[in-house]
């Protein structure tokens, strides 16, 4: 991928520069759980096709030897939640929860995980995925609502201490993706700097995926699909080469896992730009440490590098947003953000506590939008050029 270096402004953003160097010189250890939290791994075909042998031939086992039989799954409760400072991520503990097949309260439970166990069985073995919504048509009558399949497909991957990619089990993907990336899609060479306007709709089948080359300098993830449709109309990756990334909101699972593995693969810096309200910051939060459903998959999901590039509540101020756009808070919001400020991994870190007391006090927030009062190109031209180039992130 070649780029012409006379149009290229990011030479000059020392702090940005200085990042970048830090995370190509950055030795990533391989990581080790904390004692005592549930460890999974990303596994091949054979290997989660023998856990789940194993899994049903315990329960036969104890079925024949007159034992009333029993799953020991691990706890998702927000009580088995760990945040490892060493890690910097959110873990799911060592607490477990017994299922009995004969118990009145628990036996559905365990028929439900016997039979999505049985259908992960058969995907594995044909080498075919299934999104969760297929899963629970495959057997509406045991399952009755969505609800009850969602929660076993969420139990198994710790039972098995495997991720859910490895199961072959998809959540429906929603974000995209533009810019200085060359990928290959299940064979297909796609070059993301010519799709047009569009960007490329990242695949719940990241598997598939090879990283070809990239010369971007960094990854920019923006909350809303209305900034990426701005940066995109701009082609603003010509001007500052970079990728970036949308969720359409909060965090699913592929966009999630497709941010990871382009920081882990090319050690580029990665900023995230949110709507300055604690929502915004909570969905931050989950690309960065990982969200408490899904602790137990943090350190393939979750990107404890990213830095929070804006829409900082002092922003507001020092780039004098009208206060016609600014929006009150709710109790609601007031609330969510004084929970915010409990976590450990927001404590260790001033600059955000310093942030989100600014945001508390002054009970005011923004939309990333509300930087289009000084004008449309006022979010390319001005305002993400200015905090790239003055390091000023959280």
């Amino acid at each position: 991928m070649k780029r012409n270096r006379d149009n290229i402004e990011t030479s000059n953003f020392e702090k940005l520069n200085q990042l970048k160097k830090e995370l190509k010189e950055k030795k990533r250890s391989n990581f080790s759980s904390p004692s005592g939290a549930v460890i999974v791994e990303e596994l091949p075909a054979e290997e989660v096709h023998k856990k789940i042998h194993l899994t049903a031939r315990e329960v036969l086992n104890q079925i024949k030897n007159k034992i009333p039989p029993v799953l020991s799954i691990p706890q998702r409760s927000g009580d088995n939640i760990i945040y490892d400072e060493e890690s910097d991520l959110l873990l799911l503990g060592g607490k477990k929860s017994s299922r009995a097949l004969l118990s009145l309260a628990t036996s559905l439970d365990v028929t439900r995980t016997m039979r999505v166990l049985e259908i992960i069985h058969t995907l594995v073995e044909k080498d075919i995925h299934a999104t969760k919504r297929e899963i629970f048509y495959n057997d509406v009558n045991l399952f009755i609502d969505q609800v009850n399949s969602d929660k076993i497909i969420d139990d198994i991957p710790p039972l098995l201490n495997t991720t859910r990619d490895s199961t072959h089990i998809v959540a429906s993907a929603k974000g995209m993706a533009i810019g200085r990336l060359v990928i290959e899609d299940s064979g297909d060479v796609i070059d993301l700097t010519k799709l047009g306007s569009g960007g490329w709709s990242i695949t719940p089948f990241l598997d598939k995926i090879k990283i070809v080359e990239s010369d971007a300098e960094f990854i920019l993830v923006v909350e809303k699909d209305a900034a990426l449709i701005r940066l995109s109309e701009a082609k603003w990756w010509n001007k500052y080469p970079c990728i970036i990334i949308t969720g359409k909101g909060s965090a699913d699972i592929a966009t999630r896992s497709f941010l990871r593995k382009l920081v882990k693969t090319l050690k580029i810096p990665a900023f995230a730009l949110m709507d300055s309200d604690p929502y915004g910051y909570y969905i931050y939060s989950v690309y960065l440490r990982g969200s408490k459903r899904l602790s137990y998959e943090s350190p393939f999901l979750a990107t404890p590098e990213l830095k929070l590039l804006g829409v900082l509540s002092r922003d507001l101020d020092s780039y004098k947003i009208p206060k016609e756009c600014w929006l009150k808070m709710s109790d609601t919001d007031i609330k969510r953000a004084k929970e915010l400020l409990k976590e450990p991994f927001v404590q260790k870190n001033k600059k955000w506590v310093e942030d989100l007391k600014l945001m508390i006090t002054l009970k005011r927030k923004a939309e990333i939008q509300a930087l289009s009062s000084h004008g449309f190109e006022f979010l390319t031209n001005t305002y993400l050029p200015q905090k790239l180039s003055t390091g000023d992130w959280i």
